[in-house]
């Protein structure tokens, strides 16, 4: 199994969870133009961090263009999740993350690939704290 692969077990589709993440309480929030992250600790789970990309129909109201968007992200994590799987392996944690799109334009993949690589850079030290 490679590093750098999106398996299916790492999204998250779970309404239950998904529900607990965004009513507050136990789960965690910050922005980084043009993304917020949620994120929430988890019990178990089969990978180590599972995910959910979303993109607002009020932003884009075309499919194409809020799938390109998701792409985009779900790329960037794909290429950069080791800088957080690391952190979880070694401390035996799991998470659920949320990535949420805020801007209603499109950002350089290269700027977001950025953004996410710092979002999973903060999430891993606010874990080790």
């Amino acid at each position: 199994m490679s590093l750098y692969t999106l398996r299916k077990a790492e999204r998250l589709n779970s309404k239950i969870l998904v529900g607990k993440m965004f009513e507050g309480g136990v789960s965690k929030s910050f922005s980084i133009f043009p993304i917020r992250i949620v994120y929430m600790p988890v019990e178990k789970g089969e990978a180590s961090a599972s995910i959910l990309i979303s993109v607002s129909k009020r932003r884009f109201k075309r499919a194409v263009k809020r799938n390109r968007v998701k792409r985009q992200i779900r790329e960037a994590y794909r290429k950069n999740k080791h800088l957080l799987l690391d952190q979880l392996q070694c401390c035996n944690q799991h998470l659920a993350i949320a990535f949420i799109y805020l801007s209603d334009e499109f950002v350089a993949t290269s700027e977001l690939e950025e953004k996410i690589r710092t979002a999973l850079l903060r999430i891993s030290e606010k874990l080790s704290l």
